[in-house]
């Protein structure tokens, strides 16, 4: 590489790479478009033809939960392809273009008032965020030396991005519904995904480093997935298990009730092929460390699981809850449903520094603030947020309506645990994963957090059989209970780890006076 090309790639901006902002604008903007449209979706479709906005699809309920939660599950669920595309054929550099790409037609084909647009739009949206996602997150991790102190602060900063981008949409997209109609802000979406895909070809020079296409030399070294498969052979236990977990998910596309069977026998196949594959990761990897480090990581996607599962109902049954249960009267004006959104991503901008700080100084105090706690802390935190929805409900039943002010304050518990928890789940997973298995591994991140919405619209669904009271309240209950018993395994969790944070504790300790804080430099 050229002298000028290091130069380019070295080039600091606030401490930190020039290529990290690149990254952070384009997430900036593909999450516009993503947070704009979810937004928007589940209201859409169970909006009537008299509806103000205009005609929606006229779902009932019931029926838009279901769609919700299948959708919100495939969009992250293709990570796990999307992953293996940047492993093992493009690079992550490349899959993060073709992700954009398609990402704008899927958005721009929402825009059209057509049924064949709707679900097109909604499968293209699927396999670009796929391709997109988890790739995009590598990069970032990419960019910084292993135990660079940086890195942490490196991912919060991303993560600013994102919420920027959410609160934008959250915030127009909802006003341009409310004057000209559902498509029009369907396509507001698709316009900001045009610019995040402008912002990251024009940033590729900031980029050459990280990312680029597995060389000739990292392929002899690789594992495919279908030799993977294949060793299953060797291991008669390991595909005992994959059969009867195969054989039990046709079984359930056969029985399971509702117009989705199939979809969970599907879904039911593919995880069970997604566990042979785990199985024999683990065997094809080359020390016990490795193998510990993979044990861990595979835990924290429960948490992740369980988080998301509570936290995506701002999508589902918070939004349908504020829309037809919620006084949104604010003096005289209604406030648009979408907006309510948005109060996630501005609470990220206005505390973000301050929850990174805390944590910063706890760590440097030599007390405990390794990935894992954060992220039990973070999910209890969260968990307590459903209590304000629990006082909605009550509020709803006595009133007939229920005040604004209960939903700020479950979507500001939300947001401190989520600052506390998401952040650092996605560099844990960057700090643990095998190197030759990284985009696979963000891939069953995200497609744990997929997972997370498919719970999510169960839930909602379940509201119509239990009340919202009950979801409610057996969130709060679940959340904290399973995080406190992560907490208690804690130790014997760190040490499975093998001191993988430990280096960066060092580096807090000696050269404090750098400062951790994020914006402090």
């Amino acid at each position: 590489m050229s002298t000028s090309t290091n130069l380019i790639h070295e080039k600091q901006l606030f401490g930190h790479p020039v290529g990290l902002f690149v990254l952070f604008f384009t997430e900036m903007w593909e999450r516009f478009s993503y947070y704009g449209m979810r937004a928007l979706l589940v209201i859409y479709m169970i909006a009537q033809a008299s509806d103000k906005n205009g005609p929606g699809l006229g779902w009932t309920e019931l029926e838009a939960y279901q769609l919700y939660g299948w959708y919100v599950m495939l969009v992250y669920l293709l990570s796990i392809p999307g992953g293996i595309l940047a492993d093992k054929v493009l690079g992550q550099k490349k899959t993060v273009m073709l992700g954009a790409i398609i990402l704008v037609l899927g958005h721009g084909t929402l825009a059209i008032d057509a049924p064949w647009a709707f679900f097109t739009g909604l499968g293209l949206i699927i396999l670009g965020v796929g391709c997109l996602k988890p790739n995009i997150s590598t990069m970032v991790g990419g960019l910084y030396e292993k135990g660079d102190i940086r890195r942490d602060k490196g991912f919060s900063i991303f993560y600013i991005g994102i919420n920027l981008g959410s609160l934008l949409a959250t915030t127009f997209v909802g006003l341009i519904v409310a004057k000209w109609g559902w498509h029009a802000g369907f396509g507001m979406a698709g316009i900001a995904m045009l610019f995040g895909l402008i912002v990251y070809i024009w940033g590729q020079k900031f980029l050459i480093h990280v990312g680029n296409k597995p060389t000739e030399e990292d392929k002899k070294e690789d594992v495919s997935i279908l030799n993977l498969f294949l060793n299953l052979f060797k291991y008669p236990l390991q595909l005992i298990i994959v059969i009867v977990l195969l054989a039990l998910s046709i079984y359930a596309g056969f029985t399971f009730e509702g117009v989705d069977h199939w979809g969970y026998g599907a879904l039911f196949m593919f995880l069970s092929l997604t566990v042979g594959l785990l199985m024999m990761i683990y065997q094809d990897l080359k020390n016990q460390i490795e193998k510990d480090r993979f044990l861990v990581v595979l835990l924290s996607f429960l948490l992740v699981i369980v988080f998301w599962g509570a936290f995506e109902q701002a999508g589902g049954l918070m939004n349908v809850y504020t829309d037809t249960k919620t006084d949104r009267m604010l003096f005289g004006w209604e406030i648009p449903t979408p907006m309510f959104q948005g109060l996630n991503a501005g609470f990220i901008l206005l505390f973000a520094v301050w929850v990174a700080n805390i944590w910063a100084k706890r760590k440097l105090k030599g007390k405990e603030a390794s990935s894992l706690f954060k992220m039990a802390t973070g999910t209890i935190i969260m968990g307590l947020g459903f209590v304000f929805m629990i006082f909605a409900v009550r509020d709803y039943e006595a009133n007939g309506s229920s005040a604004m002010y209960w939903l700020v304050f479950a979507y500001l518990f939300h947001t401190i645990g989520e600052l506390s928890s998401s952040p650092v789940s996605l560099s844990f997973v960057t700090k643990l994963a095998p190197v030759k298995y990284t985009s696979l591994m963000m891939g069953l991140y995200f497609a744990s957090t997929g997972l997370g919405g498919k719970v999510a619209g169960i839930l909602g669904e379940k509201s119509k059989e239990f009340g919202e009271y009950t979801i409610f309240a057996g969130i709060t209950i679940f959340t904290v209970i399973f995080s406190l018993a992560v907490i208690a395994l804690l130790k014997p969790l760190k040490r499975l780890t093998h001191g993988a944070e430990d280096d960066e504790r060092e580096m807090h300790l000696s050269d404090d006076n750098e400062g951790y804080e994020l914006g402090e430099r």
